[in-house]
């Protein structure tokens, strides 16, 4: 679950052809929205890619960060998602991620 601001904005999600994010309608309905990035403005439609997202792969921790993370959970490097979903709760900027079963 992606939060903007303590607010769910969306699902980012994996599938087999790669991945999905969809913005909340309620989120979408209150005037206060603002997209979590340029690159996916606020939109009813679902977007996909075959990649992770630039803006969500950005977020991923870099250097001795991203080798304490995937040391310390047993991840291997290229499994973004998952670091995505292990490493992303608190961010610098106003996007949280939140795995669903959480």
């Amino acid at each position: 679950m992606v939060y903007y601001q303590d607010r769910l904005a969306g699902i980012v999600s994996e599938t087999d052809e790669g991945y999905e994010f969809t913005y909340d309608a309620d989120y979408l309905n209150t005037e206060t929205a603002k997209p979590i990035s340029l690159t996916l403005p606020l939109s009813k439609e679902k977007y996909t890619d075959r990649v992770l997202f630039a803006f969500f792969d950005g977020l991923i921790p870099e250097g001795w960060l991203l080798n304490l993370a995937t040391d310390h959970w047993k991840v291997k490097r290229n499994d973004r998602f998952e670091l995505l979903l292990l490493t992303c709760r608190d961010t610098i900027g106003a996007v949280t991620i939140i795995p669903e079963n959480e």
